[in-house]
């Protein structure tokens, strides 16, 4: 097992590929600290994670809210005895075209999906530093080059890649790796909001795999990234998007 008696915190991790990355993970042999805002998933994939043998602490709450992520890291590092890794996977989607989109739906996703990566990544940077190891990675998207309806999504996806390459820089030194994977076209619970003929279009002439990702196939190359396997990749945004795009 790649990933033996580490504890890593998961974010967003009660459905989609934040649950398929806890639980590749904790195959791995990882201890876990999962949070979401949905109880009732945490509590699935928590049992899923104790099945195989590794504990699992289970925290409701938004990354948005910076006490509520200092408490997090802190009572992780004092159950499970320390921290090893962090995957920043927590976001939500609130599409609009731009001339109809709301300063909420901006205000919302700019603070779940940037905001809330910040505030985990600089809480969990610091006892990482101290001791002098560490691996994170944080959640961006293919949206990031651009999606019409998705102002306020490509935006914080792209400055999810840009703060991955701050951190990998200033961490580097410190023993700290940072990466980002960038997912296309999931097949997760956020993308059955969109219409099937989008989807059915995507899958015919946008995605030269000719199908949807699935959630483990993103959580294989998180698994990969935060593993010594990949311990001289650094500062960089992988994308897993079956060909949509290649640079």
């Amino acid at each position: 097992m790649r990933l033996k008696d580490r504890v890593a915190i998961v974010t967003g991790a009660a459905q989609g590929i934040g649950a398929a990355t806890a639980l590749r993970l904790a195959e791995e042999g990882a201890h876990l600290c999962i949070c979401d805002l949905n109880a009732q998933g945490l509590d699935q994939v928590a049992g899923q994670v104790r099945e195989m043998g590794r504990r699992c602490l289970v925290k409701v709450g938004s990354v948005a809210d910076r006490a509520f992520v200092d408490a997090m890291v802190q009572e992780t590092m004092a159950q499970l005895g320390g921290l090893d890794i962090l995957v920043n996977n927590a976001g939500i989607v609130r599409d609009a075209i731009g001339h109809h989109m709301t300063e909420e739906q901006w205000d919302q996703v700019i603070e779940i999906n940037l905001k809330g990566v910040f505030n985990c990544l600089q809480a969990c940077m610091v006892p990482m530093r101290q001791q002098g190891s560490g691996a994170i990675v944080n959640l961006s998207s293919v949206s990031r080059y651009g999606v019409a309806g998705q102002f306020n999504y490509a935006a914080a996806k792209g400055g999810v890649a840009s703060l991955t390459a701050a951190a990998a820089k200033e961490l580097g030194r410190k023993g700290v790796r940072v990466n980002a994977v960038a997912p296309g076209s999931i097949d997760t619970e956020m993308l059955m909001t969109m219409p099937q003929i989008k989807r059915d279009m995507l899958t015919q002439f946008m995605i030269p795999l000719g199908r949807l990702g699935q959630p483990r196939e993103v959580a294989n190359v998180i698994a990969f990234l935060v593993s010594d396997e990949a311990s001289y990749i650094s500062g960089q945004t992988i994308n897993v998007c079956g060909g949509t795009y290649t640079h």
